[in-house]
């Protein structure tokens, strides 16, 4: 049986025993809600991503938005066909009763490795990661949604740190009014926008303040505030005093640069850039000398 027919067979209702299809080839990662491994269909014998929710968690986060018909992160994770963004075969239900994902299997390292490794593979890539992400998030938000949880570690890059793709659409929602009532707060809280940490109404917006620090971090591998230990509680801070400037870390970085990634971190979301489009369109002249330029000078 293929890819396509298994993953037919799962849509019409069947539960898959996913020790005796999937062979573990590593470890399990284990994220907030997942565990993700390496392994082997032993039908196609493809390499593959295989992401397991964790039921209890899993059904914690759908209560929140019980009665809103929101569509599970299976259906949104393959419904997109991009480069920058990470294929996903398809979804189903193991016999246990876990939601499970199968994906491409994306070997490179993640850009939060790097930034914490300080790696010499962002030097001259910067630019390019940036445009990346932020078409992925473009893309992401053209087709009605807010990923919620936009930060270093959900962008993989390739072995060779010249290009990335986004990952992991637990959090998403579409962007509908129903969805971004005051209240959910989720998300990365190193990452959060202020409107998020203190359950104001949101929209896409937020997407976009996460993208900025995310962006901060990558050029000067600290955040614009205080670390925080990962309850939230730092998170109350965001906004309420000026980062640092880029130009601290880079006198010579390309000043676009600097304005977009500091207009991505406004507190006030009518403040910030308004879309991905509009980031897009900054940053499109950039040249990679601009920035390799200024990395070389810091």
């Amino acid at each position: 049986m293929g890819i396509s027919s298994f993953f037919k067979s799962i849509l019409e209702g069947d539960k898959v025993d996913i020790n005796r299809r999937y062979e573990k080839l590593r470890d399990a990662v284990s994220g907030t809600m997942s565990d993700f491994h390496m392994a082997r269909d032993r039908e196609t014998d493809q390499i593959v991503g295989l992401k397991i929710l964790d039921k209890k968690k899993h059904g914690q986060l759908e209560m929140r938005f019980r009665g809103l018909n929101k569509p599970g992160e299976g259906e949104i994770a393959m419904s997109f066909d991009h480069p920058r963004i990470v294929t996903t075969h398809g979804r189903g239900q193991t016999s246990k009763g876990e939601q499970f994902l199968v994906m491409e299997f994306l070997e490179g390292p993640g850009l939060n490795s790097l930034i914490i490794g300080h790696s010499e593979l962002l030097q001259g890539n910067r630019l390019t990661l940036m445009r990346h992400a932020a078409e992925a998030l473009n893309v992401v938000h053209e087709a009605g949604y807010i990923h919620r949880d936009i930060c270093p570690r959900n962008f993989v890059c390739a072995a060779d740190a010249r290009s990335l793709k986004l990952i992991d659409f637990g959090l998403s929602v579409p962007a509908q009014p129903e969805f971004m009532q005051p209240g959910i707060r989720t998300g990365t809280p190193n990452y959060m926008a202020p409107e998020v940490v203190r359950r104001k109404q949101t929209d896409k917006r937020l997407d976009i303040f996460s993208f900025g620090v995310s962006m901060y971090e990558m050029f000067t591998f600290e955040l614009p505030w205080q670390r925080g230990s990962g309850d939230g509680l730092a998170a109350m801070n965001h906004g309420q005093s000026e980062p640092r400037p880029l130009i601290t870390y880079y006198p010579n970085l390309h000043p676009t640069i600097v304005q977009v990634i500091d207009k991505c971190m406004r507190p006030k979301p009518e403040n910030r850039m308004q879309s991905m489009k509009e980031l897009l369109s900054a940053i499109s002249p950039l040249k990679h000398e601009d920035v390799d330029h200024a990395e070389n000078r810091k």
